[in-house]
């Protein structure tokens, strides 16, 4: 049910004091029935209770409703400040390390043979360190977000410790944390903001020490040994229904 208005706080249209708006009310006399949807008795011509507020009534409310969200705004602040200390897994986005200069461009790295063959992907955005050795030395780094997170342990599984372009590079899951407003339970005001929002799980939020003792990398193990053995098992059922079409045909 909807909060009333102001206007409509002491508001009684009936004698057995249920309370409706005014808009309701009138539209229950003119385009219904007219009867109290509690006791079902006609709506007499003019309420029974109505007292207007007066402007000083109105700007108490409206400072007394100011002040409950502001004391709730507190309040919930206080319960995410403890969240500015995590740290969390995106399951479909993957952090590169070691790039080469050559190759560091969202365009290239989307294609085929590269990132791109391991399913569609919606961002890459890259990143460079300054090397006193010269551009070419340059270590980049890049995140690539997939549509699929099966996609991105499947990248991720190939690529870690693999050669690309002469470099060996290092490939992991990245991680976020909260965005500032939304721990000081304020709106966020930045349309291409890529911190988070909400509360995420438990299961892929890692705090400081627990990622120092290497738990989101046991986590993101465990996720990609399950997504392989669904490939395996994906692959067994195709080679059967295969298999039993030509001893079939």
């Amino acid at each position: 049910m909807e909060p009333l208005e102001i206007d409509d706080i002491d508001f009684y249209p009936c004698k057995c004091e249920y309370q409706i708006c005014r808009f309701c009310w009138h539209r229950l006399r003119t385009d219904e029935n007219g009867l109290c949807p509690a006791c079902r008795q006609p709506y007499p011509e003019n309420p029974v209770n109505f007292k207007p507020l007066s402007a000083s009534d109105v700007q108490k409310i409206k400072s007394e409703k100011k002040q409950k969200q502001q004391q709730l705004r507190i309040k919930m602040s206080e319960s995410r400040k403890h969240l500015s200390s995590y740290r969390v897994l995106q399951k479909n986005l993957v952090y590169v390390v070691g790039l080469s200069a050559r190759v560091a461009d969202p365009d290239i790295l989307k294609k085929p043979e590269f990132f791109g063959k391991y399913g569609r992907i919606l961002k890459v955005a890259v990143g460079s360190s300054a090397s006193s050795n010269g551009p070419q030395s340059a270590s980049c780094t890049a995140y690539v977000t997939y549509a699929r997170y099966e996609d991105a342990l499947r990248a991720i599984q190939a690529v870690n410790n693999a050669q690309l372009d002469g470099r060996i590079v290092k490939a992991s899951l990245g991680t976020t944390k909260y965005c500032s407003s939304f721990l000081r339970s304020q709106p966020c005001h930045k349309p291409e903001c890529m911190y988070l929002h909400d509360v995420a799980d438990n299961e892929v939020s890692f705090t400081k020490d627990d990622m120092h003792l290497g738990r989101h990398a046991e986590y993101e193990r465990k996720l990609i040994e399950t997504t392989l053995l669904k490939d395996k098992a994906q692959r067994e059922r195709v080679f059967l229904i295969a298999n039993n079409r030509r001893k079939h045909s």
